[in-house]
């Protein structure tokens, strides 16, 4: 099972200002620990929204809106992709990291939609690499 993690945003992070090269350390070595466990997939953190777009549909119509954008805790300033038996493994995991930010933060645990989860369960009709990708 996948279970994304996912760093909610805060005014620091929307503001720019970098992580404490001690918690850089600490996130680096909790990374280092799910890598020789062998359930991290992947984790990256996020530049503020300042630097983003968001692309709206409405039918046909695409509007492109420039961040940043305002409701920073709906925003999202990193994530981690894990590769776990169970949601509880998951949750496990994530209470042994360093917390993102100093004072209150919050990390929310989603799990990722597989192939089989699908009635066809054959996401390789949409071709392709993406096709390839989405099977895994």
């Amino acid at each position: 099972m996948r279970f994304m993690a996912i760093v909610k945003a805060n005014k620091d992070s929307e503001a720019g200002v970098m992580p404490s090269n001690e918690l850089l350390a600490a996130m680096g070595k909790f990374n280092e620990e799910m890598v020789k466990a062998g359930v991290l997939l992947a984790a990256e953190g996020l530049k503020p929204s300042s630097k983003g777009a968001r692309v709206k549909f409405s039918g046909n119509k695409r509007t492109v809106v420039d961040g940043p954008f305002t409701e920073s805790k709906e925003l999202i300033a990193g994530f981690w992709l894990l590769q776990v038996k169970s949601k509880e493994e998951a949750i496990e995991w994530i209470k042994r990291s360093p917390a993102p930010f100093e004072g209150e933060s919050e990390i929310e645990i989603r799990q990722v939609f597989e192939a089989s989860d699908f009635s066809s369960g054959d996401f390789s009709r949409g071709g392709g690499r993406a096709g390839a990708i989405a099977a895994r």
